[in-house]
């Protein structure tokens, strides 16, 4: 398959490049569009035939669910059966934006869509070039991340080359991903409502909404049947093996610096995912800092693009610190867990 790829500048829209990337979607073609969380792979939801592509195109499992796109929230009612109270009111404060909104799907949602499930998740990107390209398309779009499946989600187009050029009909890029976390997914067809996996809104903002919203126990212990992307499978991991190290902040730099010194091969095949207040504190291995501990915004945003750079310099070994648990702490320490495997070193 040949695959055009386009470059737009989100400050100056080519609007001719979306409208003929939307034409391919209306004929149940491929697209490949930046979002605020992550680079999407896009196929009209209601297309059958185009949906089952994006599961081969990525090698994705088909009981994965797909969220579905849509540019406003006057496509939503024909997709569900209703919504309910607690779903509007995180619409009418959250759409658009980085969040999923799991409700009972209407019979107009293909099953292979969803998985099986008689639910989907209905998401409204913030992104304008997502918003236009769904919008001249006229058709919700279902878009799991734009990546060959398992590995760290793509928050720059070169990442989307790499893995689907020659697979979709359309790639267009627009820029690095704001927030670099999938969007948070809560499903709303239950009461509570249930965060089924967190991103950029976090807990603590839900529950303005709802002080009876949780977080699934699924995340913890995998055991639940996945309703929303990346609760069953292995999701966001590189090629290299990752370890994190938890602990304080001086016994995690020298477990990280103990275990370097102990590497029997090249130290430089080691790669250290810190931060900039320990940084310099690393004097072998090939370590790249996520950002400031004060600002989980932009260690979130880097989170993906380095586990990539680390993969690029054929590292075997990948060692993180990890973060607190907590806001989008949450959502950082979710995504390292499973790259890891859950393969998690205390330093204390």
């Amino acid at each position: 398959m040949e695959t055009k790829v386009k470059i737009l500048d989100i400050n100056n829209i080519d609007y001719e490049i979306i409208k003929e990337a939307a034409g391919i979607l209306k004929k149940g073609g491929l697209v490949v569009f930046p979002t605020e969380t992550v680079y999407g792979l896009g196929a009209d939801a209601l297309n059958e035939k185009a949906v089952n592509n994006i599961f081969k195109a990525k090698g994705r499992p088909q009981d994965n669910p797909l969220i579905v796109h849509v540019a406003s929230k006057d496509m939503v009612p024909s997709l569900v059966k209703e919504i309910p109270p607690a779903a509007k009111k995180i619409m009418d404060r959250f759409f658009p934006g980085p969040i999923t909104v799991i409700m009972e799907k209407s019979d107009l949602v293909p099953i292979v869509t969803s998985a099986g499930l008689s639910t989907v998740g209905i998401r409204m990107p913030e992104n304008i070039i997502a918003r236009e390209l769904i919008s001249k398309a006229g058709v919700p779009v279902a878009a799991p991340s734009a990546n060959t499946s398992g590995l760290p989600s793509p928050t720059e187009v070169k990442r989307c080359v790499e893995d689907l050029k020659g697979k979709v009909d359309f790639i267009i890029g627009g820029g690095k991903c704001d927030y670099g976390l999938e969007s948070t997914v809560i499903d709303c067809s239950v009461y509570p409502p249930v965060i089924l996996r967190p991103g950029r809104v976090t807990l603590e903002e839900l529950r303005e909404i709802d002080e009876n919203i949780y977080i699934d126990s699924g995340l913890i212990t995998g055991n639940e049947i996945p309703k929303a992307p990346g609760m069953k499978y292995k999701h966001y991991a590189p090629k290299a093996k990752v370890k994190i190290i938890q602990g304080s902040m001086q016994k995690t730099v020298e477990k990280i610096n103990e275990i370097v010194q102990n590497y029997r091969d090249d130290k430089s095949k080691v790669g250290i995912m810190a931060t900039d207040e320990t940084k310099a504190l690393y004097k072998q291995g090939r370590v790249i800092s996520l950002g400031s501990r004060n600002d989980e915004e932009t260690i979130g945003s880097n989170l993906f693009e380095t586990l990539r750079t680390l993969d690029d310099l054929k590292v075997d070994l990948i060692l993180s610190e990890s973060f607190e648990e907590s806001g989008i702490g949450i959502a950082i320490m979710n995504r390292l867990k499973k790259s890891a495997g859950f393969d998690i070193i205390k330093a204390d």
